[in-house]
């Protein structure tokens, strides 16, 4: 009964978001300048949106995770068909503001702590694992940063094994502090949930 009351979308919602994604995807594919590249940025898109049509009757997730996660599949695409470092609407914004860099990695990585933060919380709080606000957002950044730090370890390992074959992968851009902006991004991106979406959020979910 609690599932039923979820505020979600409905099947045919799903499926032309799913079919949206499939073209980008395609199109992301054929335009990207290093394929090598691109596959590695979107095969979490790859995993996560079969699963989501998968177990869309069983386990519906709320319309703005859905909505969000939808958002954050485009920002991994348009990243790896361009490459993060190279993304033309980041070289708007670095210039906009005067940025000594493409700042176009930072939204994915907002995004990467905002989106997972947000699933986290969902689940938590149907499940009833957490008592206590100010538990469950501790524990929501927490799965953020974590989730942002093997991320991090990824990346590592990708440089290891590709050696400069993994410069665009990583976009670094010549950061020495990447890594950890990175995650301060992420950290952002959680807090954002907690803090900005968090009582919409607990509305679309029953009580």
């Amino acid at each position: 009964m609690a599932i039923r009351m979820i505020k979600s979308v409905n099947r045919t919602t799903l499926n032309v978001a799913a079919l949206l994604l499939a073209l980008i995807l395609v199109y992301t594919g054929l335009m990207a300048k290093d394929r090598i590249t691109w596959l590695m940025e979107v095969v979490p898109v790859m995993i996560v949106v079969p699963l989501l049509l998968a177990t869309w009757r069983r386990y519906p997730l709320t319309a703005l995770l859905y909505g969000l996660i939808f958002f954050h599949a485009i920002i991994l695409m348009v990243g790896g068909m361009y490459t993060y470092a190279k993304v033309p609407i980041g070289f708007d914004v670095q210039q906009l503001f005067g940025l000594s860099r493409n700042p176009y990695d930072k939204l994915g990585h907002f995004f990467q702590g905002l989106v997972p933060a947000l699933a986290a919380r969902e689940i938590l709080l149907r499940g009833r694992y957490v008592r206590g606000g100010k538990m469950l957002d501790f524990i929501v950044c927490c799965i953020a940063l974590a989730i942002s730090a093997t991320y991090e370890l990824v990346e590592w390992w990708a440089a290891l094994s590709m050696g400069q074959g993994a410069d665009e992968f990583l976009g670094t851009q010549g950061d020495p502090w990447d890594t950890q902006s990175d995650m301060f991004c992420a950290l952002l991106g959680s807090l954002t949930t907690v803090l900005v979406l968090g009582r919409w959020h607990k509305r679309l979910l029953p009580s």
